[in-house]
């Protein structure tokens, strides 16, 4: 195990240090049903190696576990299959990247590719020269000093806020993609009922939360998760297990190199301390907080921790969220489930989220969208799908927008 640690290590530090892109050939992904307690705790012991990367947690009996193997460990991850139910899910990684057919630095935006951090950026910039009622706003800063970059769109005072976050775990593309969507055709709609909700609500858009970690995802390995703040030999933590409610309560590790490392302390990271701030700074004006994440189309209610937790109007949430549901599904028959976190994904501390509603008990309404697909593409779905998930994404967010107004 400490040999297989030390590799960690100086595969991190050598990736981090020179200028290739990390490959990803022959990389499989299988999915793995425990079907007992047995199997679970088999599966837990299996996910404090990083050699093997779960795409999704170890959780409860009969939900399936999405597990990344590095050819190195092939035979000998055909052995632990013996004792699963499996089946080979991703047969290699790296052809689904390539399918990606990554362009840097565009001069246009669109809808039709995944761009980079500055084009993403170069954006922002522009609806706030174009569109009067569009302005920049700084969230934050990140550990290599990128601004974490926003817009707020405000069409008269007095509006409550919409608060729109994406991008907190760097490979998640079509998070990002799917949020300037949205910003788009809040912006261009011409449809009379879309502008008045539009115009009834203020709008902030954040379409990477965790900028270092994006572009490095861009640059230099696809799949990577976390920040960029160095711990030893390893890189990084889980900015969305580093907020200060409930840290460490489940769901997260204590070992740097593990993707769900919750940082060495709450906001040990940068980029969530100074977003936590920024938060704060308007939270008495937030009528609604939803983060986009992927994969495995669910719509999320805190909370997240161990203590099985859920919100004081858990009830009315999961009401308006099915109707969410109902809506997306609608235009591309795409099937989410609603429900809160652990009883739809998983134990996971430390969340956004969950920090959100845990300081600010004002706030009516926090949900996450855990956008396309359920597994046959993961993180590394097709820009071919960027539009349909877009639209029925934003026909959701709509359904959501009216269901509120019904309380006002």
């Amino acid at each position: 195990m400490k040999i297989i640690l030390l590799i960690v290590v100086l595969i991190n530090l050598v990736i981090s240090s020179n200028g290739f892109k990390k490959s990803y050939n022959n990389f499989k992904v299988y999915r793995i049903i425990p079907k007992n307690k047995d199997q679970l705790n088999a599966l837990k012991e299996i996910e404090q190696n990083p050699s093997y990367i779960f795409w999704n947690e170890v959780s409860y009996v009969n939900r399936s576990v999405d597990i990344m193997v590095p050819p190195i460990l092939q035979n000998k991850f055909s052995k632990i299959l013996q004792n699963f139910e499996h089946k080979l899910w991703i047969k290699n990684v790296q052809d689904l990247i390539d399918n990606e057919n990554v362009v840097e630095s565009k001069s246009t935006f669109d809808w039709h590719n995944y761009h980079d951090l500055d084009t993403i950026y170069d954006w922002l910039r522009y609806l706030s020269v174009y569109y009067p009622h569009v302005s920049l706003v700084n969230g934050g800063i990140s550990y290599e000093n990128r601004t974490i970059l926003g817009v707020k769109v405000s069409f008269k005072p007095g509006n409550k806020i919409i608060f729109l976050e994406a991008g907190i775990h760097s490979r998640e593309w079509i998070s990002s993609a799917t949020v300037t969507y949205i910003l788009n055709e809040l912006l261009t709609s011409n449809d009379p009922a879309i502008q008045t909700i539009a115009r009834s609500r203020d709008w902030y858009v954040f379409p990477n939360f965790n900028p270092d970690g994006y572009q490095y995802s861009r640059t230099k390995d696809r799949m990577w998760r976390k920040t960029r703040k160095p711990y030893g030999g390893c890189y990084g933590a889980d900015p969305n297990r580093n907020w200060n409610y409930h840290w460490m309560d489940g769901g997260s590790s204590n070992w740097p190199c593990n993707d769900a490392f919750a940082g060495s302390s709450p906001f040990s990271e940068i980029e969530t301390k100074s977003l936590s701030h920024f938060i704060s700074g308007i939270s008495y004006n937030i009528e609604a907080y939803i983060g986009f994440h992927s994969y495995s189309q669910v719509l999320m209610i805190p909370f997240g921790h161990a203590g099985l937790e859920v919100p004081a109007n858990n009830v009315e949430l999961k009401r308006i969220g099915n109707i969410t549901a109902t809506k997306l599904s609608e235009k591309y028959n795409t099937k989410y489930r609603v429900g809160n976190i652990p009883e739809v994904m998983y134990v996971g501390s430390g969340g956004s989220s969950d920090w959100v509603l845990g300081t600010n008990r004002h706030i009516p309404y926090v949900y996450t969208f855990e956008l396309r697909d359920q597994g046959k593409y993961g993180f590394l779905l097709p820009p071919d799908q960027i539009i349909p998930t877009g639209e029925e994404t934003f026909d959701a967010v709509i359904a959501m927008m009216k269901e509120f107004d019904k309380k006002k």
